[in-house]
Order: structure tokens, then sequence, then C-alpha cells
């Protein structure tokens, strides 16, 4: 069972998504915000090129300048790439205007990471208007529908044109993905017509908000019910369900239970237990979860699980079940970066071997890119994920007024 709940408010609007009675995704949107930052497209202006770092800051309207590295500034295609990439000034100049897209958001002090890469998402595609290739995602596992997915993808583009057909285009008919393109071929020329006409730093696209991306990107057949409990975030959702994804408006319910949503499905106690620096396991085991700027770090202990036979025995199944709460984690509390797990130490090479093929299994079903690098020569785990936007684990939270967010304060004057 796999639900989506939508929790309204005058302030922000929350949504969840279950499977099981288990929460795996969070999202929040607050009311004074009209979309994420991610996907947005901008006129900018180069105010810097950094020879020595091969690559710019643009500013795009922002507290702070855009980073553009130059691979985002060379042909998406990499084939279409030099073999030797030239200097970042034979490309940019100060007071350069240019179309730019941003693929990270400010984190911290730094401002946006954008890219030349542009790339528009829809219901059943991503179009790219000058990356000259034709992708199918891997989720589609017949090789038939792939084969079918790519020469329609080459049938309704034009040249020059990229597209990557995404998982909800297995089994849509030509017609379905020949609108959709054809829409946000049209939307490309709107952002080229408003750049024509506008002096940078401006914006001339802003990516979908919470209840669009909710239909674009989360529902599909794998979605048994969408349970909204405000009434106007119903009308909306429902008008997009009926333009986007009409099969789906049956599994479209108003929630008019007395209690609260959220409280009936233990979102709260899901959230407030996610977020915990000790997570406990359902055997009695734990995870201690450490997070820098740049890096997290999880470590598994046996707690109070004793097991029933031997050591071995009980460290192993204590490692499988901490890679199914981790993977489900890593997405609930949208940790990016570079990631390292401490697993209990396993003497059997087949049981390193289980639990690593377990987590790979598992972060397939992550929608932001994850991938497992493998065991250190320490006996560590290190795996990454695309880091995007501020995590959801710094959104609920802000630094201690004691103890600035280190976590312990002197336990006796400082000498002086």
């Amino acid at each position: 069972m796999k639900q989506m709940l939508v929790h309204g408010s005058q302030d922000a609007l929350q949504t969840a998504i279950v499977q099981n009675g288990h929460l795996v995704e969070f999202d929040m949107e607050k009311g004074d915000t009209t979309g994420r930052l991610v996907g947005s497209v901008y006129k900018g202006k180069v105010m810097n090129v950094l020879p020595g770092m091969q690559a710019a800051f643009v500013d795009i309207g922002l507290a702070k300048n855009a980073f553009l590295y130059i691979d985002d500034v060379l042909h998406p295609h990499l084939e279409r790439q030099p073999k030797e990439k030239p200097p970042i000034t034979d490309l940019l100049s100060h007071g350069q205007e240019l179309i730019v897209q941003i693929v990270k958001e400010p984190l911290g002090g730094k401002g946006a990471r954008v890219t030349t890469h542009y790339s528009l998402p829809g219901r059943f595609l991503v179009y790219m208007p000058h990356a000259d290739y034709i992708g199918v995602s891997k989720k589609v596992g017949s090789e038939s529908e792939r084969t079918r997915l790519r020469l329609t993808g080459d049938e309704i583009r034009e040249q020059g044109e990229g597209v990557i057909l995404r998982t909800a285009a297995e089994g849509e008919a030509n017609a379905a993905l020949d609108a959709d393109i054809t829409l946000l071929r049209e939307r490309w020329r709107d952002i080229e017509r408003r750049a024509a006409n506008s002096a940078a730093p401006c914006e001339l696209h802003r990516e979908a908000s919470l209840p669009q991306r909710l239909v674009r990107d989360f529902l599909s057949a794998e979605t048994d019910e969408i349970w909204i409990d405000d009434r106007r975030r119903y009308a909306e959702m429902e008008q997009l369900v009926k333009d986007m994804a009409p099969a789906m408006l049956p599994r479209l319910k108003q929630y008019r239970h007395p209690e609260p949503m959220f409280d009936r499905y233990r979102i709260k106690a899901q959230l407030n237990e996610a977020f915990e620096r000790r997570i406990r396991l359902g055997s009695g085991g734990d995870l201690v979860w450490d997070t820098t700027e740049a890096l997290t770090v999880i470590d598994v202990n046996t707690g109070k699980y004793v097991g029933t036979s031997d050591l071995e025995d009980t460290v192993f199944r204590t490692n499988m079940e901490a890679a199914e709460q981790i993977a489900r984690l890593l997405r609930l509390r949208d940790t990016g970066g570079i990631i390292i797990i401490d697993f209990i130490d396993m003497e059997l090479d087949r049981h390193r071997e289980e639990v690593l093929q377990r987590l790979e299994t598992l972060i397939k079903q992550d929608r932001t890119k994850c991938q497992v690098v493998g065991w250190t020569k320490l006996g560590l785990l290190e795996l990454t994920r695309k880091k995007v936007r501020e995590t959801a684990h710094t959104q609920r939270i802000e630094a201690c007024s004691v103890c600035k967010g280190k976590g312990k304060v002197p336990a006796a004057p400082m000498l002086t």
C-alpha cells in the first residue's frame, strides 16, 4: 500500500509518502514561497571569471552570485565536448549576459550552482533544448518498451533537441508523449522570448510549485491513494490530476475524519523519530547519525539486541535491518553528499556482500541520484547522494543559542 498524504494550512503545505504504514518521504513548502529554486531559469550577468578555478560567478538577482563551472558551459552531450577543456576565458567574459538554470540551491554561505545544460521536466519526459540525445529511464525494465520509447523519442524531437523518457512514459501512447514535448518546447521558446526582451539579472521561469511537482513526479500507477485534508488544496489537486493524469482521478480522496490526518498516520511521530541523533531499530539495535557540512557518518550498534544463535548471526541480522532503515532515512531526511556507514564488523564475506546488495537494491527506489561506492580498506561502506538543496533536517532545526550548534557546552568556566 502506497499512499500520498497532503496537509494544507495557511502557513505551509506538507506532503508525506507512506508505504505500508512507514513514512518514506516528506516535503514542505512554506506559504511565502512559490516553489523551490532548483529548476528555475534566469537571465544572468557574468561578474567574475576565475581562470584558476575554470569557473565564473554570475549575478542572477539572488543574495549571492551563482557559481558556473566550465563543465556546465560546454556542450551538454559529453561526446560533443572537446577532449581538452578550453580556458574559461575563451567561453565567458565579464559583463556577458546568458541564460542559466539552477541545479543546486544556495547552501550555507554558498550561492546557487547554475548550468547552461537546460532541462524542463514534464509528466512523461524531460525536454533538453540543446542536448541532442535520447535517454530512457533505467526503471523501465522491458527491453521492447525501452526500444519503443527510444524510437518514439526520436520521432517527436526536433533536430538538436534532447529527450529523456521518464518511468511514467511506460505504456503511454505516442500522442501523449508528443503532446508533452510540444508543451515543453513552447515553454522553452517562451523563456527565450522573455530573455530577449529582459535585462539581466531577472527570473525567466520558476520551477513548479509543490502540488504540481507531486502530480508530475510522484503520482504513478504504484500510488494507491492520495488523501488531502484541505478543501482548497483538494480542488487544486483535482484540477491538476484531471489535466496531467486523469486516469488517477479515482484515487484522489478528501480526508474528512475528525482526527487530524498526520496524527492518524503517525506522521509527526515518525518524523520526530527519524530526525533523532540515535534511531532505534525494531530488533533493539540502533543507529547513531552525525552530519557535518559535507559528510554524514552513520554508526550501527547491536544495542539491546542479543540474537538467538551466535554472534555472527546477530551482527548480520542487525546490519541487514540497519541497511533497510538507512535507505529509508536517506530519502526521508534528504541527506546529501558523502555518506559513511560503520556497519558492525562481519567475519563472513558473503554476509558483507548480502548487506551491500541489499542496500544497493533499496536505494534504487530513491528518486535522487545515489551511488554505493563500496567497502573501504577500513571496513566502512561509502556512498554518495546528490545534494541539491538544504536538507529536511536543517529546515526543521536551528542552531542552539548556547552551544552554537556544537551540541556541547563547557563543563566549567573557561580560564582567562
